[in-house]
């Protein structure tokens, strides 16, 4: 890559870090939505998007939790079943004409999730689930985190508040927690991948962590990101579009 094209693609980058941050995400569908735009190959767009999420991910749990809106029980159910799936899933490598229109398909869920922010906001007295449920959830969001190289959150948040297990913060702050062992899992059962990773990767991780720092910062304070949540789905639409198509 060119060095104007690094910088465009880590400013973009960092944009989508502080915008999944917010809601307690790490941005993984977003990673892979600017890695499409500009043609980075499939084999080297999942390892790059899981190390940015397990950095990104370490700091959204770390200040999510500092302010108490991480469901460390839920989470760690959620956990026990995500991590063996991830794990198996991880190792399992798709053909690009396989994995192109599914990673097509996981940006366009994530799309939808991002248009509609508002309509998941209705929790006033949450019931979290039977463990047993927890941890077959868990197990179903992490197979295919593992399989498509995101971190579930996009899955899980819709998940939990839909069916109103947990109120909208505490969710934030546990999707947080789950992505970044959903990730690590993810990643440690194909550390093969680990040798596709971009020469670019030190500027993607600047920008990332940059990112998250200003994201978490609306998140814990919780500042409004819905209209900016709307924008990043419009880019999401069109990135998945792409891969579907292509």
């Amino acid at each position: 890559m060119d060095g104007q094209t690094i910088l465009l693609i880590s400013a973009l980058m960092a944009l989508a870090a502080a915008l999944y941050t917010s809601v307690g995400h790490a941005g993984a569908s977003g990673y892979l939505a600017i890695m499409a735009l500009f043609a980075v190959a499939p084999a080297t767009m999942r390892p790059t998007a899981l190390v940015l999420n397990i950095i990104v991910a370490s700091l959204a749990t770390y200040r999510f939790g500092g302010a108490g809106q991480v469901n460390w029980r839920m989470l760690a159910f959620f956990v026990i079943g995500a991590i063996p799936a991830a794990f198996v899933a991880g190792g399992i490598t798709l053909p690009g004409h396989y994995y192109r229109p599914l990673v097509g398909v996981v940006l366009w869920i994530a799309a939808i999730r991002l248009f509609l922010p508002r309509k998941l906001v209705r929790l006033e007295a949450p019931r979290p689930p039977h463990p047993a449920l927890m941890i077959l959830s868990g197990a179903a969001v992490g197979a295919l985190s593992g399989l498509t190289g995101t971190g579930g959150g996009i899955f899980l948040s819709p998940l939990i508040l839909f069916f109103g297990w947990e109120a909208v913060r505490r969710t934030s702050g546990t999707a947080a927690g789950f992505i970044l062992c959903v990730s690590i899992a993810g990643l440690a059962g194909n550390l093969a991948s680990l040798g596709r990773l971009p020469d670019e990767l030190a500027w993607f991780i600047a920008a990332v962590v940059l990112g998250a720092a200003i994201g978490t910062q609306f998140g814990v304070s919780r500042l409004p990101t819905g209209r900016l949540l709307q924008a990043l789905g419009l880019v999401l639409l069109v990135a998945g579009a792409k891969l579907i198509f292509s």
